[in-house]
């Protein structure tokens, strides 16, 4: 990749995550949501849940698709989430904001899955399409500690 390309790519994602569903969620005192771990299979979505609704692509928010998210907080009545993908972003620019979580009945294919922590969507409860599965406590509390250390809040 070329400079021009790596610092268009890396400018289009810093935008994705300042706009829209992309962008931080509401700041807290030190601009982190509510951190907290209670799921609870319900039907209801909670933090410590992966969970499926519409992620907006951070080089056009306009577009995007239906995706697993972990759910790790609130930011007001809203959820605060990372997105989930199957593939193995290591050999990115950005594969240090990505962490391992293992597998989980949100992907009937029973693929490894990595979390965003570098990109936190904040959620309407009412836009999560349905409930994937629980994170065990030590993947969440691995995710969450990524969250804050690249987002520079305190734990």
């Amino acid at each position: 990749m070329s400079g021009s390309s790596r610092t268009r790519d890396t400018l289009s994602r810093l935008l994705g995550r300042l706009r829209g569903t992309g962008g931080a969620a509401s700041p807290g005192a030190d601009g982190a949501p509510t951190i907290v771990y209670e799921p609870d299979l319900d039907g209801d979505p909670d933090p410590g849940e992966v969970v499926w609704t519409w992620v907006p692509y951070e080089d056009d928010p306009n577009q995007g698709k239906d995706r697993p998210v972990l759910v790790i907080g609130w930011s007001g009545d809203e959820l605060a989430a990372v997105p989930l993908s199957s593939r193995d972003h290591a050999d990115r620019p950005d594969g240090g904001e990505w962490i391992e979580v293992g597998r989980g009945g949100w992907d009937l294919e029973g693929r490894t899955s990595y979390a965003d922590a570098g990109r936190l969507l904040h959620v309407a409860p009412r836009d999560v399409r349905r409930e994937g599965a629980i994170l065990a406590r030590p993947r969440f509390d691995a995710v969450v500690k990524q969250v804050q250390v690249l987002h520079r809040w305190r734990g």
